[in-house]
């Protein structure tokens, strides 16, 4: 019997309006590289909001959940200035 891993939640705070899948991947420490997010993003791995996405640097803004593996990144508005 395999034991169950919980999944490892991020919470991530923009600093603007929204950024890229490939980096917000990059940034939250999923992957080492832009590159190696888009090359994750191409293989399907990647959910945002429950659904499979392909583009690699769609927009994420807040409100939007990322999901790969067994992490899970929350992505919150930024502060207000």
């Amino acid at each position: 019997m395999n034991p169950i891993t919980p999944m490892r939640r991020l919470p991530f705070r923009l600093k603007g309006e929204f950024i890229s899948l490939n980096d917000l991947l990059k940034v939250s420490g999923v992957c080492p590289s832009g590159g190696a997010g888009k090359a994750m993003v191409a293989t399907g791995i990647v959910r945002v909001d429950g659904l499979v996405e392909l583009r690699k640097t769609c927009k994420i803004r807040a409100g939007q959940v990322v999901r790969i593996g067994g992490v899970e990144i929350t992505v919150r508005g930024a502060e207000p200035a």
